[in-house]
């Protein structure tokens, strides 16, 4: 049996610089990468920056719409909502529509009807960032509890569900066919001018998405 030969010192420093290397070779081709599926000639994510429908929360003159599809059980959704939060601020001239797409289930689908129908109480942007914060399943309980917290009236909002299951069913098969339409396969993902991101970002990675996004716009 031959004997395998040690590798020397300088053999060994020599494969760490080839790796080291690599490894920042491959940070500046993440960094550097564009962000997102350029969607810019797709009929549906041009109506939907349009006019998304939905709740829309930020500047009335903002430069760069983002549509954001999100399920309220989704943890890549909770992860990724204060870093989407963070980088609007951050950004001051961006607008988000949210489009609320319950893919977890009866559960999902029961919250996402609560915080559509406290539109009627001007309470959505609350509801809706109060269950992004949220680590219990959201069930009737929480979402009572929340509701209440929030400054909100349950009873009322268990009418405006009831007066409003038409329309509020009607919005959340809108916003499934939109999703299936855009080749979306789950939560959460965000159409953020012409680019179509799928998956959680860091408020960094928003930040160049919104960069990105205008660049295009701007051409």
């Amino acid at each position: 049996m031959t004997e395998k030969r040690r590798l020397s010192r300088r053999e060994l420093l020599q494969i760490g610089g080839v790796v080291a290397i690599g490894y920042g070779v491959s940070v500046i081709l993440k960094a550097t990468a564009p962000l997102g599926i350029d969607v810019s000639t797709n009929a549906i994510a041009q109506g939907l920056l349009l006019e998304p429908g939905g709740p829309m929360e930020g500047p009335e003159d903002a430069d760069l719409r983002v549509v954001v599809f999100t399920d309220y059980q989704c943890p890549a959704c909770r992860r990724a909502a204060p870093e989407l939060d963070g980088a609007t601020r951050d950004d001051g001239r961006a607008q988000v529509a949210y489009k609320d797409w319950p893919i977890f289930g009866d559960v999902s689908e029961q919250a996402a009807r609560v915080a559509l129908a406290s539109e009627a109480q001007g309470l959505y942007f609350k509801i809706h960032h109060a269950l992004m914060r949220e680590h219990r399943a959201p069930t009737e309980p929480v979402l009572r509890a929340i509701v209440e917290r929030e400054g909100g009236d349950w009873a009322r909002l268990a009418n405006d569900l009831q007066a409003g299951r038409s329309r509020i069913q009607t919005a959340l098969a809108r916003t499934a066919t939109q999703a299936f339409a855009l080749g979306i396969a789950g939560t959460p993902a965000f159409l953020i001018g012409p680019l179509l991101v799928k998956g959680a970002l860091s408020r960094s990675e928003f930040a160049k998405a919104f960069s990105d996004a205008r660049a295009k716009l701007h051409r």
